[in-house]
């Protein structure tokens, strides 16, 4: 598989793992503050500090979808920069303990996010 095949298979991965996750925090948001409507929680994740970690993985979807469509084409330095930033995502190499935190408390919490976070581990082989 070369490079532009594994970015495209890790966003795929990456964006399963972002529904995963945000379906995670929005039982947690649920369960302490009560029943919302999918706006209000939409609302939530894009206004609500302690849902901003999830902008992380969000941001690095739309940047490598953005990529892709470029009417002139992409340079391999652009996928080589991407698939740098999807592994520093997975492997949390951030001074954001926040993020770290909560990304490892969704990882030990919903299996399915540990299960693909495995999945984008093994496909970037780190």
């Amino acid at each position: 598989m070369n490079n532009t095949e594994t970015l495209k298979a890790g966003r795929d991965l990456l964006l399963k793992l972002h529904k995963v996750l945000v379906d995670f925090e929005r039982d947690g948001y649920v369960a302490f503050n009560g029943p919302v409507t999918p706006g209000q929680f939409l609302t939530q994740l894009l206004e609500n500090p302690d849902l901003s970690w999830l902008r992380r993985f969000s941001t690095l979807i739309v940047d490598v979808d953005e990529m892709f469509a470029q009417k002139d084409g992409y340079a391999e330095d652009e996928v080589n920069v991407h698939l740098a930033a999807m592994r520093n995502l997975i492997l949390m190499e951030t001074n954001d303990g926040n993020f770290k935190a909560r990304y490892e408390i969704a990882l030990q919490g919903e299996l399915e996010a540990a299960a693909f976070h495995g999945e984008i581990k093994r496909l970037l082989e780190v």
